[in-house]
Order: C-alpha cells, then structure tokens, then sequence
C-alpha cells in the first residue's frame, strides 16, 4: 500500500464525518453552520445550503474512498485512518458546535430543558 492511499483514507474520513450534520440538519429543514454563513462557521446557513453542503462532503469522501487505491473496509490497515479522522472530526465538530447548543455545558442544558417543562 502507498502512504498516500492512507492520507486519502484519512481525509475521506473526515469528510465522511463532516457530511453527515450538514446532511442530516439541511433533510431536517433546519438551518446550520457552515462555512457559507456570515460569520464562517458560525452564523447558520439555509437547510438547502447544508444538504448541497453535505452531499459536496458525501462525494469527496466517496472519491476518496472509491478512486485512490483500493479501500477495504475488511482491512484494519484502510479503515484505521479513515476512522481516526473520523473522531477526530467528531471531537472537533462537538466542542465547535458545543458552543452553539450548550453541548459543552450539559449541566445548563438540562436546566434549560427542566425550566421549559414547568
């Protein structure tokens, strides 16, 4: 295997990763960060944005995967790199996001949650 088929794999992860809250928020209705907001990456973008958003993750990713080298899924050696970028990104995206939705402070959100309920 040729070390950048292991990059390849790498970033096909993190797109991969990145694909699946545009895609999932945009299908949803609901509006998201992306980088096309005002501020980047902060401000939120239309649900339409973010599933061509997503589906620009979700082809990168497959090119990726599918055109560089031969990815396996059966082989430890292909599917460690994308999956380590692929919680890399998770990690990433939580604490970003985090920040938006009260993810880094769950203490406040059931709070918020409890106060909303009386």
């Amino acid at each position: 295997m040729v070390w950048y088929h292991l990059v390849a794999y790498f970033f096909g992860g993190f797109f991969l990763c990145n694909a699946i809250p545009h895609f999932v928020a945009g299908s949803m209705g609901r509006p998201f960060q992306s980088p096309f907001a005002n501020p980047h990456g902060e401000g939120l973008s239309s649900s339409r944005v973010n599933v061509v958003w997503g589906a620009f993750n979700l082809a990168v990713a497959y090119v990726l995967f599918a055109h560089v080298g031969e990815f396996d899924i059966k082989n430890w050696q292909h599917v460690a790199p994308a999956f380590a970028a692929m919680l890399i990104c998770a990690l990433f995206l939580a604490g970003h996001m985090g920040r938006f939705y009260d993810g880094n402070d769950p203490q406040k959100a059931q709070a918020e949650l409890f106060a909303k309920r009386k």
